[in-house]
């Protein structure tokens, strides 16, 4: 199979009506990734030869298209400017199919679950003979679903619910609606469905028929039912998350993650984690996070777009905002926010502080209460900590500002200028004591209340 060329075409014409949302339902997201970002990352690992994508959207799709050329540049994407049925949409991507592939596959943009295998599975079964290939699964309740009509080991025929007889309804093997499709017969299959049925709609289950009266072989791979879960409203939504995170934890524990709670855990479907890894209860991993050998992450901890060095520890309550970088050894504590911003080995903000846009110098220490002042109602700045240096409680440094190695900064200051390297900087306001004030004071009001 690894010499057969592959077209993927990717059905992505449902709206998100069904959703109450504005928004195109393949753009919704689970574990940090939208719908056809899934479906596209299983095309991408389905193997064996080149493998050319092409998405079948509906009129105004460019968000559709947007997010195709970010995902997959080379993928061509064409519109279906009626939506008459499954076939018609695969049809739309006709200029795709006339190139010539060996293998065409077509999928649901909303099936986010199905996994590289399958892919493989259905290709499989192509370069073993078949016309058409069909993924199926057994149906826990098959009402709704069109059902797998079997002629010993082979397909005869898919039935949809509606148009399917009382014995035909009693089969729980259901078509998960992922096909391939033989490159050669593709076209002549294609054109063939008609729409003589209750919704006069060109139904690519058909194809099957077709392909039995073409002399063709007509085979079934099964899949469990997650893997062909369609999406059409924010139940379904939430359903597949559940699955998806199920997923990722299982593979992290297997990995030799520890998740001391699993079930709190959320991961992105992009998490990367190294060897010896602590996850601690509550934690969120948005996307494009990497944790490295040894690191603990806290609870009530959220990371994005961030790289946690090996034996750092993170948390509790701590903010990873995207482009935080922290060093072997590191140390972000509880209510820390960092974006944008590197810590070198062994530094360390234990708490209560914002590092935003900055570097922290190895071994450095930032006190609590701590922020950069990186933002200055138009533009960004940056704050630069050198190796060593130690930065007081509740300190403001106003970016851009460099504090040098081993330099000290005042608690309370207000750090505006440069400091040089070993230098001391305070900038507060002088401290004035007045002797017996508060005992006057209170003399004072007590006074007040008994005249009253």
């Amino acid at each position: 199979m690894n010499s057969r060329t592959c077209l993927a075409i990717v059905l992505a014409a449902g709206e998100g009506t069904r959703m109450r949302s504005s928004r195109p339902k393949v753009l919704h997201a689970i574990a940090g990734r939208s719908l056809m970002g899934h479906v596209l990352d299983a095309v991408s690992g389905a193997g064996g030869g080149a493998v050319a994508v092409a998405v079948v959207a509906g009129p105004k799709h460019d968000e559709i298209a947007a997010e195709v050329r970010r995902i997959a540049p080379q993928a061509q994407v064409f519109e279906q400017s009626e939506r008459l049925g499954t076939a018609h949409a695969v049809l739309a991507a006709r200029p795709a199919i006339a190139k010539g592939a060996d293998d065409i596959l077509v999928i649901f943009g909303d099936t986010p679950l199905v996994p590289p295998q399958a892919l493989m599975q259905l290709r499989a079964a192509l370069a073993a003979g078949a016309g058409v290939a069909v993924l199926g699964f057994r149906a826990a309740d098959p009402a709704g679903y069109g059902r797998l009509v079997m002629q010993g080991n082979e397909l005869a025929a898919i039935r949809e619910d509606q148009d399917a007889n009382a014995e035909e309804r009693k089969i729980t093997l259901c078509n998960g609606g992922l096909m391939a499709l033989a490159g050669g017969n593709a076209l002549k299959i294609l054109e063939r469905i008609g729409n003589d049925n209750r919704k006069h709609e060109y139904y690519l289950s058909d194809a099957v028929a077709i392909a039995r009266d073409m002399g063709l072989k007509a085979s079934v791979i099964e899949a469990v039912e997650d893997d062909v879960r369609g999406i059409n409203t924010k139940a379904q939504l939430a359903e597949a998350e559940a699955v998806l995170q199920q997923r990722l934890r299982k593979a992290a524990m297997e990995a030799g993650v520890t998740l001391i709670a699993p079930e709190t855990v959320f991961l992105s479907a992009d998490t990367k984690f190294g060897k010896d890894v602590v996850i601690e209860p509550n934690v969120v991993f948005g996307p494009g996070v990497t944790v490295e050998d040894g690191a603990v992450i806290h609870s009530f901890s959220h990371l994005e777009g961030a790289h946690v060095g090996a034996r750092v520890s993170v948390g509790p309550f701590a903010r990873l905002r995207p482009g935080t970088k922290l060093g072997e050894g590191s140390r972000i504590g509880n209510f820390v926010e960092v974006k944008e911003a590197v810590f070198e080995p062994g530094a360390k903000a234990n708490h209560l502080t914002y590092v935003g846009d900055a570097r922290v110098g190895e071994g450095a220490n930032v006190g609590a209460g701590t922020i950069t002042c990186n933002y200055d109602g138009v533009d960004k700045h940056r704050t630069d900590i050198g190796k060593g240096a130690f930065i007081g409680s509740n300190s403001s440094l106003v970016a851009p500002v460099k504090i040098g190695d081993g330099a000290y900064v005042g608690s309370g200051s207000v750090i505006t200028e440069d400091v040089p390297a070993d230098a001391l900087a305070l900038g507060r306001g002088k401290q004035t004591v007045k002797e017996g004030w508060a005992a006057r004071l209170r003399s004072l009001k007590a006074i007040g209340k008994k005249k009253a």
